[in-house]
């Protein structure tokens, strides 16, 4: 019996934040959600300068033009921002 492993780029659909977390749906379903201290300009930005983000690519990453942060969706995966 063989098994087909499906290989999938992590791609982010929906990007929010709370007071405390960062919020990332990916198109595949998943959630992620990190601690908003991870990112200090984020911590810092109204909750107007959170909401307008951009994705960048197909969902590869995520930029916020108003306080100039860009993150990508496998850094946030493997934790290391």
């Amino acid at each position: 019996m063989s098994t087909l492993a499906v290989e999938t780029y992590p791609l982010a659909q929906d990007v929010r934040c709370t007071d405390d977390e960062l919020i990332v749906t990916l198109v595949d379903g998943r959630r992620l959600a990190v601690p908003l201290l991870w990112f200090p300009k984020l911590a810092e930005a109204t909750q107007e300068q959170r909401r307008h983000y951009d994705l960048l690519g197909d969902g590869e990453g995520i930029h916020w033009p108003d306080i100039d942060e860009d993150l990508s969706v496998n850094g946030l995966l493997r934790g290391t921002h």
